[in-house]
């Protein structure tokens, strides 16, 4: 009698089965060296999964029923900014993120007309100004629901000091807590994506980071009062394992919150990450782009921003801009990324490699807890040598063509001239300033093979 089902005619394989079927195939060739890699994280990827994976992992449901297109706007000056902003809304952006680099920029003029309990506000504030945010609160209408992505410990991290001092900055994050904001704190993980970090480094550092903000809230008697996080990630090349990273900080940030007996909700925003992109044959910059942005929305990211494919050596402009938005678009409208709700929800090979990313980042922030915590480590410099670590490892990867980035360390084109067409500084700067700690530095894995090609054109 036939099954009532395509699946019950055919009888179970189980996993040995499979393993078996591929030994035989072979030929005498040794399974784990000819077929199971090794990722930087230490996790060994085999050439299937099973059903039989999940027999011992808890598949959760990160409830994500639909993510928002953004903008990044920088907002030099306000009008032009706010323009610039209703321009994209109208033609389909659900969430605006405005670059604020001085306090004199009016954030009200910056968000005038702007709906903010119909679209995403994230203010980028390269500055930390309790005047600011209460005059900001006092002034816009449903302000409370912008995203102020507070982060101070993360500007240590990336300038190597604080914006004033570690006593005033602590002090002022407590009296933000206070006020009625959905949305203060942020923790920025893409500074560590973006310098070299592997992918258990970067989950590890962002719930140590995040943990740090906790029990300044805890001590002071605050942390009732937090509604939220925010998470602004980085997204680089490795696709599948990318989706799996995402899911694994929101399963991670739920258990740190249990810790705390606090049920508060994590907010993920996602961009591409810098550190695979480059300036020759620039327009690969689009297909990496491209995928990254996928993976951010299946691994249940809350807003994806995408990055222009010229961004490293050209100023924004209207071109590139509008390319990189409707990469967004096609995504979300043409490609129905918005039809399914967690769609990489009990794919064996993603919730496995999750599982073993979220496994492994635990350990790592138990070991900087148990050394006295992320600010510590940061101070003597921990955090910044294990990074440099995998970043060193990563760069002898890309030196030695074993991993590729075409155009740049393999099919180079040599007809690419690029000298005449950066407007901007594209390496490292160098900027030598007095610093409490080792700043963590952002670098390309393309930039001195870059510098040398520009140097012989």
């Amino acid at each position: 009698m036939k099954g009532k089902t395509l699946f019950e005619n055919f009888n179970p394989i189980s996993e040995k089965e499979w393993k078996q079927k591929i030994q035989y195939d072979l030929k005498g060739k040794d399974y784990n060296e000819e077929v199971v890699w090794n990722s930087p994280e230490g996790i060994k990827v085999k050439p299937f999964y099973h059903a039989e994976d999940l027999e011992h992992i808890t598949v959760t449901s990160s409830h994500i029923t639909s993510w928002n297109i953004g903008q990044v706007v920088y907002a030099g000056n306000a009008i032009m900014a706010n323009e610039k902003a209703l321009k994209y809304i109208a033609k389909g952006a659900e969430a605006i993120r405005f670059v604020i680099p001085v306090e004199t920029v009016n954030a009200a003029v910056i968000l005038n007309n702007i709906d903010l309990s119909a679209i995403k506000v994230y203010l980028d504030m390269q500055f930390l100004s309790k005047d600011y945010i209460t005059k900001t609160l006092d002034k816009v209408t449903d302000s409370n629901k912008i995203h102020f992505q507070v982060d101070p410990i993360g500007h240590l991290a990336r300038s190597g000091n604080w914006y004033e001092s570690m006593p005033s900055d602590i002090d002022l994050v407590n009296d933000l807590a206070a006020l009625n904001i959905d949305n203060l704190l942020s923790v920025d993980v893409s500074l560590y994506q973006n310098a070299g970090a592997d992918m258990v480094q970067q989950l590890a550092n962002a719930l140590s980071h995040a943990n740090e903000y906790l029990n300044i809230l805890q001590e002071s008697g605050k942390l009732a009062n937090l509604k939220s996080i925010d998470f602004k990630v980085a997204v680089g090349g490795n696709y599948f394992f990318e989706i799996a990273k995402i899911k694994a900080l929101r399963n991670l940030w739920s258990v740190l919150a249990q810790a705390y007996d606090i049920a508060i909700p994590c907010h993920i925003t996602t961009q591409p990450s810098r550190r695979n992109k480059t300036i020759y044959d620039y327009n690969v910059n689009l297909l990496r782009t491209t995928t990254e942005c996928m993976s951010a929305v299946l691994g249940g990211s809350d807003a994806v921003f995408n990055l222009n494919y010229n961004s490293e050596y050209k100023k924004d402009n209207d071109f590139a801009e509008r390319i990189a938005f409707n990469q967004l678009i096609l995504l979300k409208e043409e490609s129905y990324f918005d039809k399914v709700e967690n769609p990489a929800e009990g794919s064996y090979y993603i919730e496995t490699i999750s599982t073993q990313l979220a496994e492994k980042a635990l350990i790592l922030f138990k070991t900087i807890e148990k050394d006295g915590g992320f600010l510590k480590q940061l101070k003597n410099h921990t955090i910044q040598n294990r990074i440099a670590d995998s970043a060193q490892k990563q760069q002898e990867k890309f030196n030695t063509k074993k991993t590729v980035l075409v155009g740049s360390n393999a099919y180079q084109n040599e007809n690419d001239k690029m000298a005449q067409e950066i407007d901007l500084y594209p390496f490292v700067k160098k900027n030598p300033r007095k610093t409490l700690i080792t700043p963590i530095i952002e670098k390309r894995l393309a930039e001195e093979l870059e510098q040398n090609r520009l140097s012989h054109e």
